[in-house]
């Protein structure tokens, strides 16, 4: 055995992982007394900075106790289960984060329950106990009961507890007892997570996942299972399908805090990078040069919902983004394909429109978020969910929804899921909450969340995890009103908009330029209006007394991405550049949407 720990640490959603890994590598003292470093080290994109959560899984090693401590921080949200899955397969151990007020959520079920399938040792954490309400026992009684029904093994169900708040910077064996630091952490994971286990043979090592450098070009980071991976070495790289290339390994690389240090070799059960092996993909296979055996290839969970991407064809196209043409979608969408596992891309009959197909509104609108921010301009279809025929019946994906609400809203919101097509399971009080499950197309999931959000005034907290494919629920309602279309090319005017205010609510600003066919705002009924913003006031020589009105116009709504994305319906896109996001109807003129209406009524 060697004095290597490999450890995820895993959690639901905003449940501190990230936190924690900062203290962990500030008391190990990684850095200089005199160093700035912020908080939320590891969330070192802005797109992760920006919205509080983990995307990708990171790499990191402390050195504890003349131990190293390899430890992978993984994302929370169920859209990004693919990184979990792969990732986890470079550790022996799991921390599982667990809230000490929230307690199990969905995705905490998830990421346990592949890493409980992996044989991995669990240790539970239970954090933020400085919360107010805060109930500990109760959330380990919670974990004890998840653990059992996910089928853990008798030794993975004698996990050992710790308590304590990663923000305060301590943890402790008994909630009551604060510490000054987080090291009874530190002892258990020693005590607890077996060392990697040094496995004599032939190499054999997974890539799990991959860095870029300018310098070297794509970087394959793994875990050695068996043998020892030299520099210079001649090396088999087995692909998924169990084509082999031969190849050699230019440079090696080992994780020391959060860089990376040359080495010459390294030995079976750490975490290496490995420059040099051309046209990898996760989840090939580094194997002997002579005699190659290929590991188990990773599984991915299947994708649930898809998405049209298409050029930007709107008359406002080429002004905004560097990449607008079909070749560079293309190129960009593939090239993510290499990295993001649970993504994939087909073809369609026009050469330029893609369907993108993903685990969820969040994962496919940070892909286009990303794309965005690297200077691409882009349109985007309704997202749809993937449905699959089954032993002759149509099926569609259910996902178990979880809200905790305020008791007197309680009603408002499982009238809004049950309209959905959604099914209540429980109904508890949870603290001064009612914490609400249901059963829940994910078609009734896109756009809920708005719903919600207004019917709680804000404070609804909502989760949801796939379950299975069911037979298919029905026609579900989509949006109850129609738009507002504009009629003509040019600059809205404070004068239009106020003149048809009493039509609904805009979506833009006075001054703003705007092309016929792009929606202006939701009318106040089902249908959809064209409408006139570019139109000014009438101007005359004579000067009327207290005849001009004052224009008061209420503030323009304004979208996320993941909003937009859930409010438009078949017959519209998002046009998305690097600069603004408008939302257009796929024919622009009137004539044509009549024409072809018949394409969109299902």
């Amino acid at each position: 055995m060697q004095n290597i720990r490999n450890i995820a640490i895993i959690a639901h959603v905003d449940h501190g992982k990230t936190t924690l890994v900062d203290k962990i590598l500030h008391s190990c003292a990684i850095f200089r007394d005199n160093q700035e470093t912020g908080d939320l080290i590891l969330d070192n994109n802005d797109l992760e900075r920006e919205r509080g959560i983990t995307i990708v899984s990171k790499n990191v090693s402390v050195r504890y106790k003349d131990v190293k401590i390899n430890i992978i921080d993984t994302p929370g949200h169920a859209d990004f289960g693919g990184e979990v899955e792969r990732v986890l397969k470079m550790a022996d151990g799991v921390l599982l984060l667990c809230d000490a007020f929230e307690g199990a959520m969905p995705q905490t079920r998830f990421v346990t329950q592949k890493a409980l399938a992996l044989g991995l040792k669990p240790i539970v954490v239970v954090n933020k106990v400085d919360k107010e309400n805060c109930r500990p026992e109760e959330v380990y009684e919670q974990i004890f009961e998840l653990f059992f029904n996910l089928d853990a093994t008798e030794e993975q169900l004698d996990f050992p507890v710790i308590y304590g708040s990663s923000k305060q910077g301590w943890m402790s064996t008994d909630y009551k007892v604060k510490t000054d630091d987080i090291f009874p952490l530190m002892d258990a994971i020693l005590e607890n997570i077996p060392p990697a286990p040094i496995s004599e043979g032939t190499l054999q090592m997974q890539i799990t996942s991959l860095d870029y450098s300018s310098f070297v070009g794509r970087i394959a980071i793994g875990r050695v299972a068996r043998g020892v991976i030299k520099e210079n070495q001649p090396v088999s790289l087995v692909k998924r399908d169990g084509k082999i290339q031969k190849s050699r390994i230019k440079e090696l690389y080992t994780f020391e805090g959060l860089g990376k240090v040359k080495v010459q070799e390294v030995k079976s059960g750490d975490i290496c990078a490995v420059v040099g092996i051309e046209g990898f993909e996760i989840g090939d296979t580094i194997a002997d040069f002579e005699n190659p055996e290929q590991l188990e290839v990773i599984h991915i969970d299947e994708p649930t919902m898809n998405m049209l991407f298409t050029i930007n064809n709107s008359p406002f196209f080429g002004k905004e983004g560097k990449f607008v043409t079909s070749q560079r979608l293309r190129e960009r969408l593939y090239k993510e394909m290499e990295k993001n596992l649970a993504l994939k891309v087909v073809e369609t009959d026009s050469p330029d429109s893609y369907l993108v197909y993903g685990r969820g509104i969040l994962h496919l609108s940070v892909l286009i978020e990303t794309m965005r921010r690297e200077g691409y301009e882009l349109q985007v279809g309704q997202p749809q969910v993937i449905v699959k025929e089954i032993d002759g019946r149509k099926n569609e994906p259910i996902e178990t929804l979880i809200v905790d609400v305020p008791g007197e809203v309680a009603g408002k919101v499982i009238e809004l899921v049950t309209q959905r097509k959604g099914e209540l399971l429980i109904m508890e009080p949870k603290g001064d909450l009612q914490h609400l499950e249901f059963e829940i197309p994910s078609r009734g999931i896109i756009g809920l969340r708005n719903n919600v959000l207004t019917a709680t005034a804000g404070e609804a907290i909502m989760a949801h995890r796939f379950k299975s494919y069911e037979p298919w629920k029905g026609t579900i309602p989509g949006r109850s009103n129609g738009v507002l279309v504009s009629m003509e090319k040019g600059s809205t005017t404070a004068y239009s908009i106020d003149k048809l205010q009493d039509r609904g609510r805009f979506f833009v600003d006075p001054g703003v330029d705007v092309y016929e066919g792009q929606i202006m705002g939701e009318h106040i009924r089902d249908n959809d209006l064209v409408v006139n913003l570019v139109k000014g006031k009438a101007l005359t020589n004579m000067r009327a007394s207290g005849t001009d009105d004052n224009t008061r116009i209420a503030p323009a709504i304004k979208f996320s991405l993941e909003e937009a994305m859930e409010y438009i319906q078949a017959d519209e896109y998002i046009e998305v550049t690097p600069a603004s996001m408008r939302l257009r109807k796929i024919y622009l003129t009137e004539n044509e949407r009549k024409i072809n209406a018949k394409k969109f009524q299902s």
